[in-house]
């Protein structure tokens, strides 16, 4: 690892000031960030997909807020509520403790770390006090095996800081340096890379605190290398509509043309090389500030050299010709992004939640699919779901925020991917997930169910925040 990052400059530890790091100064000291919910995996080795539910509000032994993570198996018949393992830091196997407000399953990513044949879930607790300190966080990782995730060991943040685990990416190309975990604080971020052994050793871990205040991770082969570049996304910064985007950061290393909230990599247009999405799903404080009427997708294109720092992005909104919708005043489209091919053309799809989006009730949520293009302008052929869609169960709310989250995996073995859509604010913010099942031409409504936290053993009357 050391050699693959000389090679590009790569990170080095050092406390530089946020402003002369940033360039700009940091919207406010709390965090504000859109974390990832981690796609299916194959966990217990039998063929198939499952889901993960990730409940970071959950009670815990009457620890309110200490958080949870549920995983529904996959099978030839899709999910089953009755098929489901709960996993808390009272796991037994489990790093930690429940205590109040941790906020276990905050932030998940899914990866087969060790390389054994068994998927592992990388899981966040951002605000777990530890002898670092208050709201210290922690991350850990559970490994998969022939029962499922029976075990779990940390990946350590090795200065004290607050917040870390804000968000998690998790990506593996290969043996050794392939594979890696990269996991975004409010100090800086934490890159670590295999070997992995479900003991809990790894290769090597890098501290980056020339990024501060990062709260969004993403890992993708952005220049065909076969191995992961880092995105690295900050918290707000002041005026702007989000915050600061760098890819591999370094010392005094400019962000890119554009900023946001949450980044995803897939190759939308079949060239061979990863793409970088960042949703910018807020407006600017400042008129003129660069940002957009109800948020944006920017889209920055892979290629031999990787992707420029002065590149300028494709920007998408729900103005783009093809796109369902108008843009409107803190509609948050691009607050909750992924990346996948979901009709099986070879081309990555840009999935997009808008949970505030007003669609007859205030902020009930939409979630918006661009299809990936070979070549010409990205929106044609996009289309949307809300729960007002037909045969989507459930109804449009005020305040559901249907999109909180989105995630795309193959459960049933079919080679159709389903697409799951939380609500995180559904029925008193104790959530909900759609999966929406794989289709010819993608996802379709048609067969979708609903899954709610009551659903999956949770009885709180308020904010389980089932979905994330």
């Amino acid at each position: 690892m050391a050699n693959r990052y000389a090679s590009r400059g790569g990170w080095r530890t050092g406390a530089l000031l946020i402003a002369a790091v940033m360039g700009a100064p940091l919207l406010s000291a709390t965090p504000a960030a859109a974390a990832h919910g981690a796609v299916p995996g194959d966990f217990n080795g039998d063929g198939y997909r499952d889901a993960v539910l990730p409940a970071p509000g959950a009670n815990v032994s009457g620890k309110a807020g200490a958080g949870a993570v549920v995983v529904l198996y996959g099978s030839k018949s899709g999910l089953s509520t009755s098929r489901r393992a709960t996993i808390t830091q009272n796991t037994a196997g489990v790093p930690g403790a429940a205590e109040t407000d941790d906020g276990f399953g905050a932030a998940t990513a899914t990866a087969d770390l060790n390389r054994d044949g068994y998927a592992d879930l990388v899981v966040s607790t951002p605000y777990e006090d530890t002898p670092r300190g208050r709201d210290a966080g922690m991350v850990t990782v559970l490994w998969g095996g022939r029962k499922g995730l029976t075990s779990g060991t940390d990946l350590p943040a090795t200065t004290a800081g607050s917040y870390y685990g804000l968000d998690v990416a998790a990506l593996s190309t290969g043996p050794g340096v392939r594979t890696e975990v990269l996991v975004a604080g409010y100090e800086g971020a934490m890159s670590f890379t295999g070997p992995f052994s479900s003991n809990g050793t790894y290769g090597q871990a890098v501290e980056n605190r020339d990024t501060a205040s990062v709260g969004s991770v993403a890992l993708g082969d952005l220049d065909g290398e076969g191995y992961p570049d880092e995105v690295a996304v900050t918290v707000p910064l002041s005026e702007l509509s989000g915050g600061a985007v760098y890819i591999d950061p370094v010392i005094g290393g400019e962000q890119q043309k554009g900023n946001g909230l949450i980044a995803a990599t897939g190759d939308v247009n079949g060239d061979g090389y990863a793409d970088l999405a960042v949703g910018d799903p807020d407006e600017p404080d400042k008129p003129g500030a660069d940002g957009t009427l109800g948020g944006r997708v920017l889209l920055w294109y892979g290629s031999a050299h990787g992707i420029a720092r002065d590149a300028k992005p494709v920007q998408l909104t729900q103005d783009t010709p093809g796109v369902p919708g108008a843009s409107e005043k803190e509609d948050g489209f691009g607050d909750a992004l992924t990346v996948a091919d979901l009709n099986r053309d070879g081309l990555a799809d840009i999935v997009v939640g808008a949970p505030l989006e007003d669609t007859g009730r205030r902020n009930a949520g939409q979630v918006t699919v661009i299809p990936g293009r070979r070549t010409g302008a990205l929106g044609g052929g996009a289309y949307a779901f809300t729960q007002d869609t037909a045969d989507v169960p459930g109804a449009d709310e005020s305040e559901d925020a249907f999109g909180s989250t989105v995630a795309v995996g193959d459960i049933n073995k079919d080679g159709k991917p389903e697409l799951l859509i939380s609500a995180a604010e559904e029925n008193f913010s104790t959530g909900a997930v759609w999966v929406l099942p794989g289709g010819t031409g993608g996802p379709t409504a048609k067969g979708s169910r609903m899954i709610t936290a009551a659903s999956v053993g949770f009885p709180q009357k308020e904010n389980t925040r089932l979905g994330g």
